[in-house]
Parts: C-alpha cells; structure tokens; sequence
C-alpha cells in the first residue's frame, strides 16, 4: 500500500522517459500500472525499482487497439479502485526519410501510437476519474519540443505531437467540469537510447549535423513529479524541459 494511496497509469513505461517517470512515481509512494509492448523491458523496470517494485502492475499493451487500452485501464482499476494520473508517454518515430518517401504505413504506426494512443487512454482514464469518489484526477501528455519545432524528415512524429497540443487543451477544457486536470510537458535532447543519437550528431535545418546536447533523464521524470504532485485546483498547462545549450530557441 503506498503512503499516499495514488494510483498511476504510465505508458511507454520500461524505456527512456516512461521508464525513470515510472520509477520516480513508484519511489513516491504511487501505485503504478506500467503498460508496454514488452513484457520483459516492464519487468525490468519493475525489477529496477527494488522494493517499491511490490506496488506495480505489468500489463503489456498496444496503445493503439481500442480493446487492448480497454483491458489495460480495467486491469489497473481492478488492482487498484481508482486512478490518479496518467502519463501518456508512449510513442514512436518513422525513418529519417523525405516526406514523398515515407508510406502510409509508416505515417500510419506513427498517428496510431503517438495520438490515436493517447486519446483512447485519455478516454478511458476520463471514464474512471469522472466516476470515482474522489471524483477526478490528473493527465500529463508527452509533447515534445516537436510539438512546437521540427527536425528535418519527421513529419509523422512532429504532426502527432503538434496534435498532442491540441488534445490537451481539449482535455483540459472537457475535464474542468470533473475536475481533471489535463498538462503537457515537452521534453528536449533527454538522454535515453532513442536520444543517443544527439550525442553521435543529427542533420540540422541548414543542412549540417551538429553534435546536440543531452540532459539527465532523471530531470524529466522530477519535473513530471512536480506537475503530478499538484493539488487538482492547479495546473501546470505547458512545461517546456531541455537540454540548456540544445538548439532549439533559434532552431532553422
């Protein structure tokens, strides 16, 4: 039982960025759902979190299957009555390639993932929160810096994440009446395998490939933290995080 007594749902939780926000949420007291494609990479998260490890649930989940998001949030209410937060953070990117090249299957796993994913977790934690006693709770979306900016041949991953803006502030707006509290945070250059390539250099709008900056992953999931531990009178709306010396105010 956690100090607390709040329940999570995290997914996209056993790498990156929904792995150390699992971790940080679990070390705070949170019960949590962790949902991912592979079982082994959640267990391994679960495994990592030492004796908080005893208050996390694995189900492993295709985001983007309405019937597998279904069971998903059925699974988490019927371990743990209710649900606090959800951290919709799983999503995925398509090749490097230029616009004309990419097929409708590539731009199709991206939308499927990265939007159609967080609104049918949006849905069903709307279902739960409008309904529990205390009513509400708390839904912080992974943006991304590509929700404001894009890199060069990504428009699946920075069409999806402009969306995710978009969501949010519909979420906000819908849950006000429940008291659902809806944020976003935009995450720039953390270090975590799918950024690994910063370090290595990325192609930049003129053409070059520069070497970027990357920041502790662990200052991602403590930002999220400060969002979540907020009364639901309270909001953090946007939150930008970033590597300080990325390019990203002047990117282009």
């Amino acid at each position: 039982m956690s100090a607390h007594g709040k329940v999570a749902v995290v997914t996209g939780a056993g790498t990156g960025i929904g792995k150390a926000v699992t971790l940080a949420l679990l070390a705070d007291g949170y019960r949590v759902t962790l949902a991912g494609r592979r079982k082994e990479k959640l267990e391994q998260a679960v495994a990592e979190a030492g004796p908080a490890g005893a208050r996390a649930l694995i189900v492993p989940t295709d985001v983007g299957d309405p019937a597998a998001v279904r069971a998903l949030f059925a699974r988490a209410q019927q371990a743990f009555g209710r649900l606090d937060l959800l951290f919709n953070n799983a999503g995925i990117g398509a090749p490097a390639v230029p616009l004309e090249d990419l097929t409708w299957e590539q731009w199709k796993a991206v939308v499927d993932v990265n939007l159609t994913g967080a609104f049918l977790c949006t849905q069903e934690a709307f279902r739960i929160m409008k309904r529990q006693d205390p009513r509400g709770g708390r839904i912080i979306n992974n943006g991304s810096i590509s929700a404001h900016a894009p890199r060069p041949n990504s428009a699946p991953y920075t069409a999806t994440k402009h969306a995710i803006t978009g969501l949010t502030k519909s979420t906000a707006l819908d849950g006000r009446t429940y008291d659902i509290a809806c944020g976003q945070i935009d995450i720039g250059n953390a270090a975590t395998d799918l950024a690994a390539r910063m370090a290595r250099g990325v192609p930049q709008a003129n053409g070059t490939v520069a070497v970027e900056p990357l920041m502790d992953v662990r200052h991602v999931a403590d930002a999220v933290l400060t969002m979540a531990r907020l009364p639901l009178d309270t909001n953090v709306q946007f939150m930008t995080i970033m590597a300080t010396k990325m390019p990203f105010v002047g990117r282009g």
